[in-house]
Formats: structure tokens, C-alpha cells, sequence
């Protein structure tokens, strides 16, 4: 890799001109391949939610709730993380905004804004220590023309609200702050509690977070709860930053609702060093306690008409990042299939009601345990036939650990190996010496392997038994490419267009399919996938809204799109 680095350096040096059409400098998958901290108070368990992300001379700032730290990359895959004495690190969702050489950062709950011209090596200072409004979820919003605003809340009864900031005066509040929006779940079906949902209470509605883009504001929040894997972001359009704001046809912008891991949902949106658009958002795991989270990024665009919309569809495969401005975000997707679903597998050991399949079910919140962990507890899967490995990603579980915080933490250490025949194994990935705590690692081979058979071999766990969510293997499969779901039949609520059933005939060589929607023909946006099933329903649509829908197959061997469909 590092030679190709440099020999392109060579040729933009000696061509200034020349056009580099390689967009995929690296890869990754969600969700990231940061260290999670483990939480300070019980049950054991990692956290990282409600994410902000800035960029600052040329890096890439992150800040998320209860984190212990934040982290830093110049190419938004590899992290390092600081810590510092100086923020309060242990208060949710933070914001942070650059303005001018500074950038500056508040925790909900706290009154104290800081800021740093140099973030990267932790150095802060007190900039305002009696900022008036202590309440949850701020973001700070620096404007082009240098006026700042801020938004905050977090309320399942009370709006959001917005106030000017004075540049001039430690930025504190210029007037009385204004509501913005509430929630309205009986219009909006996304809104409404539940995995699905399905619930009746009232939705949390929080996360504000602001951007513009060809003069308009698109504001941004979160719902319906944090716990849920329908949670999503929601937008508002206004022409001015304080409103009136109107509801946005293509809602909720950023969600997915299924998946090996789900949920986008109160973020931030952020441009690149390249122009390009991006969402960072919460993905739900929400089994040892509501708050177990993990975080998303996800490409983000605006169509001719002004919608803004996260690219989600196998938003927890690999996706190439982009080195440059790239024009379609179909350019950021290497089309690596998921090879171990469902297949059969077997492990040194298992602990009672953590089965050997739960490795393998694409759904981060089952998980398969050995009875101890102990080294040389291992896991193997049988590709069902020798396929072409790309990547994987090894997911790791927390099963009977005692651990708070980051101190003292060792990480994972294992091996890796494939095999064509289950007879001679090669090594694959060597991490038996590992010291970095990275729990949903992932790597791309260097050259596609051939294999029929993977196994991975403990040698040492940060705490209690060796676990794994899913070992996620990519590449392509040796069968055909799926059939093509040429009809479908779809039945809209008649009681509450907000709900609707779609079903379809199954089709040969599919593992799943897309069921993508949207506003228009040409604006399929959302995605909810189905695996190894051939019917959804779907509660989160707008009321009494035509929308068009298509049914994707996907399998092994590619994606086959389906007919597309509108349904009023």
C-alpha cells in the first residue's frame, strides 16, 4: 500500500494535472473500528453514542458520550484516542464547532465552554465557565457570515429550542432562546417508539444538530429512543438558521432500521477534506443496558430538488473510502458479499444459550460464547464451497467481564486461519501479539484469499470468555447471481397509511433482500433489509404520502434490482 502511495505522489508531482480514477484509498465497515470504552457503572459493557464530528487542520475530531476521551484520524479510519483532565469527558453527547483558529467544545449538563488550537495533544482551556443554559444534547452552529447559534433538548414532552450566540461576548446567548420543533408521531410513523415501530408512548425527541448547503438550513434530530433499531435522524428546511423550519418530504434522512447492526441516529453531518458529505450516527446493541451503542458513518448527498439523504443500503458492509470527490456513492462500494450466513460451524466450546450459530446471523446482538477464555478456544466456519475472501470483520462480544473504564484494559489476542480442505490451514490474520483494543476489527487481505473453511483461535481476552457477535467474512460467493423480483405485492394500512406489508416471491441464490423506498422513482433513499425472509412490514412511513418502492435480491454473487413501483 505504502508503495502505491508514493508512486502516485510521483505521478500528481511530475503531472499536476493528472486524474488519479483510483477512489478507494482504504476500506472500511461499520460499525467503526474504534476502542470502545467499557462503561463506568453496571452491567460491564463498551459504549460510544451520540457522536460530533469536526474537522480541524486537516484531522478529524470525534467526540461521543461517556467516552474517556476523544479521538483523532487524518483519514477517517484509523483513530487515536486523547485523553485530557481538562473536559468532562464523562458527560453525553457533546458538541463541538470550529470558529476561526479555535475550536470549541460544551458536554450537555455542563455550563463550562472550552477550547483548544491544539486539540491534538489535549490542551484545552476555559473559554465561558458560566454559560446559562445547562441542558442536554447542544450543538454549536458557526454560520458563513460568522454569526453562531445554538441548539439544544432532549424531551419527550417538550420542544427543542434555538438561540443567537454572542461572537463578541464568550458566546453567550443573545435573547431568548425560541422552540424549534416537537415530535409529531402521529403523522410521522418513524417517529413512533419501538424496534419497529410499534409502541404508543410518546418518542424522545433530541440530537439537534445543524448544516447548510446552498443557503438553506437543514436541521437535524434524533428519534424515536436510543435503544431502538428504528433509531434515525429527521431533518427540517428552513432559509433561515432560527426558522420557521418546514418538515422535509424525504424522512427520516438518515436511518437503518436493519442489518447486522442498526440504528443512525442522532449525529452529525460534516464534509470531508474532499467536499464530500458525511453522517456519523448511534447504532443500537441495547441488550446488557439500554446505553450499550456502538457508531455508524455513513455517506450523505443532497439530489437536484435539495433532500438530503444518508446512504444506508449495506450500511454494515465494507465501503471504499474516497481520496477524492467522488460522484456517485454506488464508486464507494467494492460489492463484497457477506460469505458465512447461516453456514455451518463448530467451536471448541459453547456456553449454555450462546449457541455456535449466533456467530454467524448477521444481528450484533446475539452472540456465540465459549465456556472460557482460555487460550486456544476456538471458532471455524465452513464456507459451504472455496470462495474468494476480500475482508472480514471479527466482532467482539462481552461475556462475563468485570471491567470499568480504560485503565488496565489488554486487548484481544488471536489467530486467524483459512483452509481449502479443513486438513492444511494457512495463517490469515496474526493479532497473538495485539495490544491495541479494538473490539469490531476489520481487514482487508492484501491479495483475495481462496478458502473454504475459517477459524479463528483464542489466546487472550481482555475479561471473562472468549465471544464473538458474528465473524463477518466478505468476498464472492461461487454460485449465480440472485433472480430478480420482478413483482411484489404491497398492502397499505387503510386504517393508518403509516403502516404497510410488502411481500414477494423468493428467488434462487438470494441470502436477502433490500426493500428500498422513497418519494420518488428516483428517490429510493430508505432501505430496510431482509434476510432469509420474503416479506416485511414496515410502520414508519409518512402519513397519507405516495411513496415508490423496489425489492433488490441480493446473494453471494451480487445484487439483482427488482421492478419498481409506486404505492399511494
Amino acid at each position: 500500500m505504502k508503495k502505491t502511495f508514493a508512486i502516485i505522489a510521483i505521478l500528481l508531482a511530475i503531472f499536476p494535472g493528472i486524474q488519479i480514477s483510483r477512489v478507494n484509498a482504504q476500506v472500511y465497515c461499520n460499525p467503526m473500528n474504534l476502542s470502545y470504552r467499557f462503561c463506568l457503572d453496571q452491567p460491564s459493557r463498551r459504549e460510544a453514542a451520540d457522536p460530533t464530528m469536526v474537522l480541524y487542520k486537516d484531522n478529524y475530531y470525534l467526540f461521543a458520550s461517556k467516552s474517556g476521551g476523544y479521538f483523532v484520524s487524518d483519514d477517517l479510519i484509523n483513530w487515536n484516542l486523547i485523553t485530557t483532565p481538562t473536559l468532562p469527558l464523562e458527560n453525553y453527547a457533546p458538541t463541538a464547532v470550529v470558529i476561526g483558529d479555535w475550536i470549541y467544545f460544551l458536554a450537555s449538563q455542563s455550563n463550562t465552554i472550552f477550547r483548544s488550537n491544539d486539540p491534538a495533544n489535549g490542551k484545552w482551556e476555559v473559554y465561558n465557565d458560566a454559560f446559562p443554559i445547562r441542558d442536554t444534547d447542544p450543538d454549536f452552529f458557526a454560520d458563513t457570515d460568522g454569526r453562531v447559534y445554538f441548539y439544544y433538548g432532549c424531551s419527550n414532552v417538550n420542544p427543542l429550542m434555538a438561540v443567537e450566540l454572542d461572537v463578541n461576548n464568550k458566546l453567550m446567548p443573545k435573547g431568548k432562546a425560541s422552540p424549534v420543533i416537537s415530535g409529531n408521531p402521529s403523522e410521522h410513523g418513524w417517529e413512533r417508539p419501538g424496534d419497529y415501530n410499534d409502541k404508543t408512548a410518546s418518542p424522545w425527541i433530541e440530537g439537534s444538530w445543524m448544516n447548510k448547503y446552498n443557503g438553506k438550513y437543514y436541521y437535524q434530530y434524533a428519534g424515536p429512543g436510543t435503544e431502538y433499531k428504528s433509531y434515525a435522524d429527521g431533518v427540517y428546511v428552513s432559509d433561515s438558521p432560527l426558522g420557521p423550519f418546514t418538515y422535509a418530504a424525504n424522512n427520516p434522512f438518515a436511518s437503518k432500521p436493519e442489518g447486522f447492526a442498526a440504528g443512525a441516529g442522532h449525529g452529525s453531518t460534516f464534509q470531508d477534506k474532499y467536499g464530500n458529505w458525511w453522517h456519523i450516527g448511534t447504532m443500537t446493541i441495547s441488550v446488557k443496558h439500554m446505553f450499550e451503542r456502538r457508531l455508524g458513518l455513513f455517506p450523505v448527498g443532497f439530489d437536484k430538488e435539495g433532500n438530503m439523504f444518508a446512504y444506508t443500503e449495506f450500511g454494515d458492509y465494507p465501503l471504499n473510502m474516497p481520496n477524492r470527490k467522488y460522484k456517485d456513492v454506488k464508486e464507494l462500494n467494492p460489492g463484497w458479499a457477506v460469505l458465512d450466513y447461516h453456514k455451518i460451524a463448530e467451536a471448541s466450546s459453547s456456553a449454555k444459550e450462546y449457541l455456535v450459530t449466533n456467530a454467524f446471523d448477521e444481528d450484533i446482538r446475539t452472540y456465540w460464547s465459549a465456556q472460557t477464555g482460555n487460550k486456544n478456544e476456538w471458532l471455524s466456519v465452513d464456507l459451504g464451497a472455496v470462495s474468494t475472501i476480500n475482508a472480514l470483520q471479527i466482532n467482539f462480544a462481552e461475556n462475563n467481564t468485570k471491567l470499568f473504564g480504560r485503565e488496565g484494559i489488554l486487548a484481544h489476542q488471536y489467530l486467524v486461519e483459512f483452509s481449502a480442505d479443513k486438513q492444511k490451514w494457512e495463517t490469515l490474520i496474526d493479532k497473538t501479539s495485539n495490544d491495541k483494543d479494538l473490539t469490531h476489527y476489520f481487514e482487508v487481505m492484501q491479495k483475495p484469499v481462496k478458502a473454504r473453511y475459517v477459524r479463528i483461535t483464542n489466546y487472550r481476552v481482555p475479561d471473562g470468555t472468549f465471544a464473538i457477535s458474528d465473524l463477518r467474512i466478505f468476498g464472492k460467493g461461487t454460485g449465480s447471481q440472485p433472480g430478480k423480483v420482478a413483482a411484489f405485492n404491497a398492502l397499505r394500512d387503510a386504517k393508518d397509511s403509516r403502516n404497510i406489508i410488502l411481500s414477494w416471491d423468493k428467488q434462487k441464490d438470494a441470502t436477502g433482500y433490500n426493500v428500498k423506498y422513497g418519494i420518488g422513482k428516483d428517490k429510493l433513499y430508505h432501505c430496510y433489509q431482509v434476510n432469509n425472509d420474503n416479506k416485511i412490514t414496515i410502520r414508519s412511513l409518512d402519513k397519507d404520502k405516495s411513496y415508490w418502492f423496489q425489492v433488490d435480491a441480493f446473494g453471494e454473487n451480487g445484487v439483482t434490482e427488482g421492478v419498481v413501483k409506486e404505492v399511494k
